[in-house]
Protein backbone atom coordinates (compact mmCIF):
# COMPACT_ATOMS: atom_id res chain seq x y z
CA UNK A 1 0.00 0.00 0.00
CA UNK A 2 1.36 3.32 -0.88
CA UNK A 3 2.15 5.67 2.30
CA UNK A 4 0.34 9.23 1.40
CA UNK A 5 2.95 12.35 1.23
CA UNK A 6 4.08 13.92 4.39
CA UNK A 7 4.15 18.33 4.03
CA UNK A 8 6.92 19.26 5.93
CA UNK A 9 8.17 22.85 7.09
CA UNK A 10 11.80 23.35 8.02
CA UNK A 11 13.11 25.93 10.38
CA UNK A 12 16.35 26.27 12.80
CA UNK A 13 16.10 27.78 16.27
CA UNK A 14 19.59 29.45 16.64
CA UNK A 15 21.41 27.06 14.67
CA UNK A 16 19.05 23.75 15.37
CA UNK A 17 17.08 22.09 13.26
CA UNK A 18 13.52 21.39 13.83
CA UNK A 19 10.93 19.58 10.73
CA UNK A 20 7.26 19.67 11.48
CA UNK A 21 4.76 17.45 10.19
CA UNK A 22 2.05 19.16 9.32
CA UNK A 23 -0.12 16.94 7.71
CA UNK A 24 0.16 13.56 6.09
CA UNK A 25 1.17 11.66 9.78
CA UNK A 26 -0.69 8.36 10.60
CA UNK A 27 -4.15 8.82 13.35
CA UNK A 28 -2.99 8.51 17.15
CA UNK A 29 -5.93 8.23 18.31
CA UNK A 30 -7.01 9.38 22.04
CA UNK A 31 -5.66 10.36 24.81
CA UNK A 32 -2.84 12.43 26.59
CA UNK A 33 0.41 13.59 24.60
CA UNK A 34 2.53 11.26 26.76
CA UNK A 35 0.21 8.05 25.43
CA UNK A 36 0.21 9.49 21.92
CA UNK A 37 4.02 9.55 22.21
CA UNK A 38 4.21 5.67 23.02
CA UNK A 39 1.71 5.20 19.99
CA UNK A 40 4.37 6.71 17.94
CA UNK A 41 7.13 5.42 19.23
CA UNK A 42 5.82 1.57 19.11
CA UNK A 43 3.66 1.60 16.46
CA UNK A 44 4.94 4.36 13.89
CA UNK A 45 8.53 4.94 14.06
CA UNK A 46 8.67 4.75 10.39
CA UNK A 47 7.51 8.67 10.86
CA UNK A 48 10.19 9.40 12.95
CA UNK A 49 12.86 7.31 11.02
CA UNK A 50 12.07 9.00 7.42
CA UNK A 51 12.02 12.46 9.06
CA UNK A 52 15.10 12.68 11.34
CA UNK A 53 17.63 9.77 9.49
CA UNK A 54 19.28 9.47 6.11
CA UNK A 55 18.55 9.92 2.91
CA UNK A 56 16.37 12.91 4.06
CA UNK A 57 17.84 13.71 7.42
CA UNK A 58 20.62 13.38 9.56
CA UNK A 59 22.01 13.12 12.89
CA UNK A 60 21.11 17.00 14.46
CA UNK A 61 17.69 16.90 12.56
CA UNK A 62 14.37 17.35 15.27
CA UNK A 63 11.12 16.07 13.82
CA UNK A 64 8.14 16.96 15.38
CA UNK A 65 4.57 15.66 14.50
CA UNK A 66 1.29 18.47 15.66
CA UNK A 67 -1.29 16.55 16.86
CA UNK A 68 -4.90 17.23 18.56
CA UNK A 69 -4.28 18.62 21.71
CA UNK A 70 -5.53 16.73 25.14
CA UNK A 71 -6.07 19.93 26.68
CA UNK A 72 -9.08 21.61 24.95
CA UNK A 73 -7.48 25.56 25.81
CA UNK A 74 -4.24 24.38 23.48
CA UNK A 75 -3.70 25.37 20.09
CA UNK A 76 -2.39 21.91 19.27
CA UNK A 77 -0.44 19.22 20.45
CA UNK A 78 3.30 18.17 19.50
CA UNK A 79 5.24 15.16 19.99
CA UNK A 80 9.08 15.70 19.63
CA UNK A 81 11.74 13.38 18.24
CA UNK A 82 15.12 12.81 17.26
CA UNK A 83 17.38 10.45 14.99
CA UNK A 84 17.25 8.14 18.41
CA UNK A 85 13.77 7.94 19.60
CA UNK A 86 10.90 10.28 21.12
CA UNK A 87 12.02 13.43 22.82
CA UNK A 88 9.85 14.33 26.31
CA UNK A 89 10.24 18.03 25.33
CA UNK A 90 11.97 20.21 23.49
CA UNK A 91 11.99 24.00 23.61
CA UNK A 92 14.72 24.90 20.63
CA UNK A 93 11.43 22.53 18.66
CA UNK A 94 8.40 24.58 20.46
CA UNK A 95 10.29 27.89 19.42
CA UNK A 96 10.56 26.23 15.65
CA UNK A 97 7.07 25.20 15.81
CA UNK A 98 5.20 28.54 17.11
CA UNK A 99 7.01 30.03 13.95
CA UNK A 100 5.72 27.32 11.88
CA UNK A 101 2.76 27.72 12.87
CA UNK A 102 2.62 31.41 11.94
CA UNK A 103 3.91 30.43 8.76
CA UNK A 104 1.06 29.17 7.35
CA UNK A 105 -1.13 30.80 9.36
CA UNK A 106 -2.62 29.17 12.22
CA UNK A 107 -1.16 31.31 14.94
CA UNK A 108 -0.45 35.29 15.19
CA UNK A 109 1.36 37.41 17.59
CA UNK A 110 0.44 36.75 21.17
CA UNK A 111 0.45 33.86 23.74
CA UNK A 112 -0.67 30.31 22.67
CA UNK A 113 -1.11 27.13 25.06
CA UNK A 114 0.44 23.70 23.42
CA UNK A 115 0.07 20.70 24.82
CA UNK A 116 3.43 18.58 24.91
CA UNK A 117 3.94 14.56 26.59
CA UNK A 118 5.59 16.10 29.95
CA UNK A 119 2.18 18.93 30.63
CA UNK A 120 1.47 22.25 28.41
CA UNK A 121 3.68 25.07 27.92
CA UNK A 122 2.53 28.36 27.38
CA UNK A 123 4.45 30.37 24.21
CA UNK A 124 4.51 33.82 23.20
CA UNK A 125 5.17 35.24 19.95
CA UNK A 126 6.25 38.20 19.88
CA UNK A 127 6.07 41.05 17.13
CA UNK A 128 10.06 41.14 16.55
CA UNK A 129 9.77 37.55 16.00
CA UNK A 130 11.46 36.54 19.21
CA UNK A 131 9.44 33.30 21.06
CA UNK A 132 9.01 33.00 25.04
CA UNK A 133 8.09 29.71 26.37
CA UNK A 134 7.23 28.73 29.78
CA UNK A 135 8.13 25.65 30.42
CA UNK A 136 7.12 22.79 32.72
CA UNK A 137 8.05 23.05 36.35
CA UNK A 138 12.11 22.30 36.39
CA UNK A 139 14.53 21.41 39.58
CA UNK A 140 17.35 19.99 40.50
CA UNK A 141 17.39 16.59 41.97
CA UNK A 142 20.41 16.34 43.44
CA UNK A 143 23.67 18.34 43.96
CA UNK A 144 27.49 17.44 43.45
CA UNK A 145 26.98 14.25 42.29
CA UNK A 146 30.70 12.18 41.54
CA UNK A 147 31.32 9.96 38.70
CA UNK A 148 34.09 8.19 37.86
CA UNK A 149 35.08 8.69 34.05
CA UNK A 150 38.29 6.95 32.70
CA UNK A 151 40.46 9.24 31.72
CA UNK A 152 39.49 12.44 33.23
CA UNK A 153 39.00 10.64 37.00
CA UNK A 154 36.37 12.01 38.99
CA UNK A 155 33.75 14.51 37.40
CA UNK A 156 31.20 16.25 39.58
CA UNK A 157 27.49 17.30 38.07
CA UNK A 158 23.96 18.19 39.31
CA UNK A 159 21.13 15.84 38.16
CA UNK A 160 17.81 18.63 37.04
CA UNK A 161 15.32 18.12 35.21
CA UNK A 162 14.11 20.36 32.44
CA UNK A 163 11.62 18.67 30.62
CA UNK A 164 14.41 16.32 29.82
CA UNK A 165 16.89 14.95 32.45
CA UNK A 166 20.28 16.70 32.44
CA UNK A 167 23.79 16.11 34.00
CA UNK A 168 24.59 19.74 33.97
CA UNK A 169 29.20 19.69 34.57
CA UNK A 170 31.05 23.03 35.20
CA UNK A 171 34.29 23.86 33.66
CA UNK A 172 35.49 20.46 33.76
CA UNK A 173 36.93 18.60 30.97
CA UNK A 174 37.53 20.07 27.60
CA UNK A 175 37.21 23.96 27.37
CA UNK A 176 34.12 24.40 25.66
CA UNK A 177 34.47 25.95 22.28
CA UNK A 178 33.54 25.09 19.05
CA UNK A 179 37.37 24.33 18.01
CA UNK A 180 37.27 21.24 21.05
CA UNK A 181 34.10 19.70 19.20
CA UNK A 182 35.16 16.23 18.93
CA UNK A 183 37.02 16.31 22.58
CA UNK A 184 33.47 17.60 24.02
CA UNK A 185 31.70 14.90 22.27
CA UNK A 186 34.33 11.95 23.66
CA UNK A 187 34.39 13.73 26.97
CA UNK A 188 30.04 14.02 27.24
CA UNK A 189 29.85 10.49 25.30
CA UNK A 190 31.86 8.41 28.45
CA UNK A 191 30.42 10.60 31.03
CA UNK A 192 26.74 9.58 29.39
CA UNK A 193 28.11 5.73 29.36
CA UNK A 194 29.52 5.93 32.75
CA UNK A 195 26.22 7.26 34.33
CA UNK A 196 24.63 4.44 33.24
CA UNK A 197 27.23 2.08 33.79
CA UNK A 198 26.81 3.31 37.54
CA UNK A 199 23.58 3.25 37.91
CA UNK A 200 23.02 7.39 38.13
CA UNK A 201 19.42 8.17 37.12
CA UNK A 202 16.68 10.84 37.49
CA UNK A 203 13.62 10.26 39.29
CA UNK A 204 11.72 6.64 38.99
CA UNK A 205 15.12 5.57 37.58
CA UNK A 206 14.60 7.99 34.09
CA UNK A 207 17.72 7.83 32.02
CA UNK A 208 19.76 10.45 31.80
CA UNK A 209 19.85 11.13 28.30
CA UNK A 210 21.30 14.65 27.75
CA UNK A 211 24.56 15.78 29.31
CA UNK A 212 25.38 19.14 29.45
CA UNK A 213 28.93 21.19 30.11
CA UNK A 214 29.19 25.04 30.70
CA UNK A 215 32.51 26.69 30.50
CA UNK A 216 33.04 31.04 30.46
CA UNK A 217 31.07 32.75 27.27
CA UNK A 218 33.32 34.00 24.28
CA UNK A 219 32.21 37.56 24.91
CA UNK A 220 30.73 38.14 28.49
CA UNK A 221 28.62 41.07 27.61
CA UNK A 222 27.05 38.56 25.24
CA UNK A 223 26.15 36.03 27.76
CA UNK A 224 26.92 34.30 30.94
CA UNK A 225 28.30 31.63 30.05
CA UNK A 226 28.95 29.05 26.70
CA UNK A 227 26.92 25.28 27.13
CA UNK A 228 28.02 22.48 24.93
CA UNK A 229 24.90 19.74 25.04
CA UNK A 230 25.12 15.83 23.80
CA UNK A 231 21.71 14.77 23.36
CA UNK A 232 20.38 11.40 22.58
CA UNK A 233 21.06 9.83 19.29
CA UNK A 234 25.03 10.90 19.73
CA UNK A 235 24.57 14.26 18.48
CA UNK A 236 25.25 17.52 20.23
CA UNK A 237 22.57 20.67 20.18
CA UNK A 238 23.79 23.60 17.97
CA UNK A 239 21.28 26.16 20.22
CA UNK A 240 22.05 26.52 23.69
CA UNK A 241 19.15 24.05 24.53
CA UNK A 242 16.07 24.83 25.78
CA UNK A 243 15.53 22.35 28.51
CA UNK A 244 18.88 22.55 28.99
CA UNK A 245 18.61 25.74 29.88
CA UNK A 246 15.40 24.84 31.79
CA UNK A 247 17.84 22.63 34.11
CA UNK A 248 20.44 25.20 34.35
CA UNK A 249 18.09 27.75 35.69
CA UNK A 250 16.66 25.51 38.67
CA UNK A 251 20.36 24.47 39.22
CA UNK A 252 20.98 28.47 39.66
CA UNK A 253 18.08 29.16 41.43
CA UNK A 254 18.71 26.54 44.06
CA UNK A 255 22.10 27.66 45.12
CA UNK A 256 20.55 31.03 45.53
CA UNK A 257 22.19 32.55 42.04
CA UNK A 258 19.17 33.84 40.25
CA UNK A 259 16.35 35.03 41.84
CA UNK A 260 12.77 35.47 39.59
CA UNK A 261 12.46 37.63 37.31
CA UNK A 262 16.50 38.36 36.80
CA UNK A 263 17.85 37.07 33.30
CA UNK A 264 20.56 34.83 32.79
CA UNK A 265 21.78 34.70 29.05
CA UNK A 266 23.19 31.50 27.96
CA UNK A 267 25.37 30.30 24.46
CA UNK A 268 25.26 27.50 23.01
CA UNK A 269 28.27 26.27 21.04
CA UNK A 270 27.78 28.13 18.25
CA UNK A 271 27.57 31.43 20.27
CA UNK A 272 23.76 31.95 19.18
CA UNK A 273 21.64 32.91 22.93
CA UNK A 274 18.92 32.17 24.80
CA UNK A 275 18.14 34.27 27.58
CA UNK A 276 16.20 32.42 30.52
CA UNK A 277 14.68 33.17 34.01
CA UNK A 278 12.83 31.53 36.59
CA UNK A 279 9.57 32.31 37.90
CA UNK A 280 9.17 30.46 41.45
CA UNK A 281 6.27 27.97 42.97
CA UNK A 282 5.42 27.28 46.34
CA UNK A 283 6.40 23.86 46.49
CA UNK A 284 10.01 23.92 45.39
CA UNK A 285 10.55 23.69 41.56
CA UNK A 286 10.41 26.98 39.27
CA UNK A 287 8.94 27.50 35.87
CA UNK A 288 11.42 28.57 33.67
CA UNK A 289 10.96 31.08 30.79
CA UNK A 290 13.25 30.72 27.74
CA UNK A 291 13.09 33.36 25.33
CA UNK A 292 15.00 32.51 21.91
CA UNK A 293 14.61 32.76 17.54
CA UNK A 294 13.88 30.88 14.75
CA UNK A 295 13.46 31.12 10.94
CA UNK A 296 11.49 29.11 9.10
CA UNK A 297 14.13 28.00 5.99
CA UNK A 298 11.86 25.41 3.83
CA UNK A 299 9.05 23.57 3.09
CA UNK A 300 8.69 19.83 1.28
CA UNK A 301 6.86 16.97 0.51
CA UNK A 302 7.83 13.94 1.01
CA UNK A 303 7.00 11.14 -1.24
CA UNK A 304 7.09 7.34 -0.43
CA UNK A 305 7.74 5.11 -3.43
CA UNK A 306 7.12 1.72 -2.48
CA UNK A 307 10.80 0.47 -4.70
CA UNK A 308 12.76 2.76 -2.24
CA UNK A 309 14.41 0.46 0.51
CA UNK A 310 15.04 3.44 2.65
CA UNK A 311 11.64 5.51 1.76
CA UNK A 312 11.41 5.40 5.58
CA UNK A 313 14.74 6.40 6.36
CA UNK A 314 18.37 4.40 6.81
CA UNK A 315 18.27 3.47 10.51
CA UNK A 316 20.35 4.44 12.87
CA UNK A 317 23.06 2.03 14.45
CA UNK A 318 22.15 0.72 17.64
Amino acid sequence: MNQAPLQIIDSHTEGEPTRVVISGAPDLGCGTMAEKSKRLRENHDWLRSAVCNEPRGHDAMVGAVICEPAEPDCVCGVIFFNNHSTLNMCIHGTIGLVVTLAHIGKISTGTHRIDTPVGVVVATLHEDGSVEVANVPSYRKQAGVAVEVPGHGIVRGDIAWGGNWFFLIDNQGPRVEFRNLEALMDFTRLVRQELEKQGVTGDDGAEIDHVEVFGPPGDPALADSRNFVLCPGKAYDRSPCGTGVSAKLACLHADGKLSPGEIWKQAGILDTVFSGRVEALTDGPVVPVVTGRAWVNGESSYLFNPSDPFRNGIPSPA
